[in-house]
């Protein structure tokens, strides 16, 4: 199994995830925002042949090839289902997972990333400073909704850690870099989850 990424960028939640299932990889670093005459850039011919948009992250397991860092966790659980990153629950407790994976890549992330676009990603003339403010008010918004879809436990669903928690700890750490206004308990949470051994390993490969 190998593993295309690039820092804390979203790559970072799959790789924890790897070191959470103690699955055997390959992590690749793969440079962003440099032209493709370097072996290791997103824009390499070869790179794009596994991934068009030149984004991380790429999984590749044998034959299969995963581009979305969602699909991406969801895999690395189902190929180990005793690490509990999806609880054996029943369909309703399902449900509750899918609908925060949802709600963080549909709502909480996307300020965050509608920001990084608009101060580094996109070519300068494509940027709108006046936007900024509309990602701090978003952020806000779904941090709201969040309080209410949680319950106040040390772990997302029910009393285990899961991919919902590695979703959420590194969105608040990616708004935390990006100086978002991150309450205490959020800032806690990451924090927490941050300190476990597979976390530590994750960012030892990638610092």
């Amino acid at each position: 199994m190998k593993l295309y990424g690039f820092g804390h960028s979203r790559s970072f939640r799959d790789l924890w995830a790897l070191e959470e299932c103690g699955l055997k990889y390959e992590y690749v670093p793969t440079a962003l925002r440099v032209d493709d005459s370097q072996d290791n850039s997103a824009k390499h011919p070869d790179y794009l042949a596994l991934n068009v948009q030149g984004k991380v992250p790429t999984l590749v397991d044998g034959p299969l090839v995963l581009t979305e860092s969602i699909a991406i966790l969801y895999y690395i659980a189902r190929r180990a289902p005793e690490s509990g990153l999806l609880p054996r629950t029943d369909t309703p407790g399902y449900a509750k997972i899918d609908e925060l994976m949802c709600f963080i890549l549909a709502e909480l992330e996307q300020p965050l990333w509608s920001k990084g676009k608009h101060v580094f990603a996109l070519p300068e003339e494509q940027r709108i400073p006046q936007m900024l403010e509309t990602a701090k008010f978003e952020f806000s918004k779904a941090v709201n909704a969040l309080d209410h879809l949680l319950d106040d436990n040390e772990f997302a669903i029910g009393s285990s850690f899961s991919i919902v928690d590695i979703c959420l700890a590194q969105t608040f750490n990616w708004a935390i870099r990006f100086e978002f206004d991150v309450p205490e308990k959020y800032q806690a949470l990451r924090d927490r989850h941050y300190q476990r051994p597979a976390t530590v390993r994750a960012l030892a490969v990638i610092e």
